[in-house]
């Protein structure tokens, strides 16, 4: 199992927000870990411009966007920016995309969130065109008819994963993409409901093993300090249950919110969580760190101190 670390935009002044995300990366790259995951924030930094900043301070890690909502902007422009941001790394990007969730869609960009399925696959349609540029892409679908040359074409084969939680968008990620990226599943959601039926989809298309993503929270602190942790993530990361999306997924599993996700606890416990995954067919793990404290200074010590033992766990991996 790949490991990797969300980096995202997180709270604070936009000024200090590029190097704040420039440091983690560079620490993620020294530290060994597989893939850095940058989350599409609906109301913060814009995720591919983050991908290619990144990109100029590192040279090995992949960088991914987990998620990039596909409403948000035509696919020839999605497809243009993602082209960009995968030759500023130097073919190191994965896109993630996915068709999002009604209160951003309708609610925050008035726009229809009708048959999102329908909607990813046409989609899809114009970003596999956009894989064969530089050339014409020509795609007429039920929801777009596009006729737009396009000279920038990927340097390496770009990874295209798509957040499929429920059983038809696991049957599209399949059979169209290179695998799923995940929140809101634990390891029984993952072992009964995701990796069978998108690993049949894509048997049946011909289609190499999908990559599963699962999205986590890790926290490193005393036993008695993990009720501490779950609360918060409860806190500071619950509001995306409200979804009901989230709220399906959470169904095919045990859990019944975001801190039933964490792995929390002491350096073995954490392992142990970790261990589960892999066992569950997650192929790639990605942390949202989740440090722990009464104030700031407690909470960025906490941070580092889980940073360091997650490397120490990387490392031991291997």
């Amino acid at each position: 199992m790949r490991v990797g670390v969300m980096i995202g935009p997180e709270r604070g002044d936009s000024a200090k927000k590029v190097s704040r995300m420039l440091d983690d990366i560079v620490w993620a790259e020294e530290a060994g870990l597989d893939t850095a995951w940058i989350p599409q924030v609906p109301t913060d930094f814009d995720a591919l411009i983050t991908v290619a900043l990144m990109g100029t301070r590192t040279s090995r890690i992949e960088i991914g966007t987990a998620v990039v909502p596909l409403q948000a902007q035509h696919p020839i422009a999605l497809a243009r920016q993602a082209l960009s941001a995968h030759a500023a790394t130097g073919g190191r990007l994965a896109l993630g995309v996915g068709p999002s969730h009604h209160w951003i869609v309708k609610d925050m960009l008035g726009l229809p969130y009708e048959k999102p399925a329908r909607f990813t696959r046409d989609y899809l349609d114009v970003l596999d065109a956009a894989q064969q540029a530089p050339g014409p892409i020509d795609v007429e679908n039920t929801t777009f008819t596009v006729h737009n040359p396009l000279e920038l074409g990927p340097i390496a084969p770009l990874p295209i994963l798509v957040a499929a939680l429920g059983p038809v968008m696991l049957d599209l990620a399949g059979e169209r993409t290179d695998g799923t990226i995940l929140w809101m599943a634990d390891e029984r959601a993952v072992s009964d409901h995701v990796v069978p039926r998108i690993t049949k989809a894509a048997a049946n298309a011909g289609r190499k093993a999908p990559r599963i993503v699962a999205g986590i929270p890790v926290c490193l602190c005393a036993p008695s300090q993990v009720d501490v942790a779950r609360e918060r993530a409860n806190r500071i990361l619950g509001e995306a249950e409200i979804s009901p999306n989230y709220q399906r997924l959470l169904g095919y599993g045990d859990a019944k919110d975001v801190g039933d996700l964490c792995a929390v606890g002491d350096e073995e416990a954490i392992m142990k969580r970790f261990q589960r995954f892999a066992d569950a067919g997650v192929t790639d793990l990605s942390m949202r760190l989740l440090p722990i404290g009464d104030n700031r200074d407690e909470l960025i010590a906490s941070k580092y101190r889980t940073r360091e033992v997650i490397a120490g766990l990387v490392a031991d991996m291997r």
